[in-house]
């Protein structure tokens, strides 16, 4: 049976983070805002920046470099107060097509996951579903141990910036 956890419940746009199999998730939440505004705040690095890190984790994104088009790499290196050292996440690009679809590697390790988005519209509202394939389960069982919180609390801030840029 697989593991599903949602953010608040008495939310309207809720976020279902889903363990599908033994190497793969699913996160999807509706966003009240057109697909090719929810598409640029993945996109565009300053609008990336203001949502992508849980508020709660303590951390900063101290650099967003996103050169998002196929072929394309991105590279986030984020800084925590009780830790010395940044932590960079990169990757590759393996497909992109505006508005509609992000298909990226996680390269930091050799348990990094290939991500893709996906953008639909639902009558002006935008369904994203986030879709993980890990290398191993174990790759599995520690990202989900974050995303499980991580990602509501993320989807949330993105739902408040679309909010405010509306």
């Amino acid at each position: 049976m697989p593991n599903v956890k949602e953010s608040n419940p008495a939310a309207t746009n809720r976020t279902a983070v889903q363990r599908k199999n033994n190497r793969e998730m699913v996160v999807t939440r509706t966003f009240d805002a057109p697909v090719h505004i929810v598409f640029k705040a993945w996109s565009t690095p300053d609008l990336f920046k203001q949502w992508w890190v849980p508020k709660s984790a303590g951390m900063s994104l101290e650099s967003c470099d996103m050169d998002i088009r196929t072929g394309g790499t991105y590279r986030l290196v984020f800084r925590h107060p009780n830790f010395d050292q940044p932590m960079a996440f990169f990757g590759t690009y393996k497909e992109v097509t505006p508005n509609q679809r992000m298909v990226w590697t996680n390269e930091e390790s050799d348990q990094g996951a290939v991500t893709t988005v996906t953008f639909e519209d639902h009558a002006g509202a935008t369904l994203v579903t986030l879709h993980e394939i890990y290398p191993t389960e174990a790759a599995l069982d520690e990202a989900l141990s974050g995303a499980a919180e991580g990602l509501p609390e993320q989807f949330a801030q993105l739902d408040e910036l679309l909010a405010e840029s509306a």
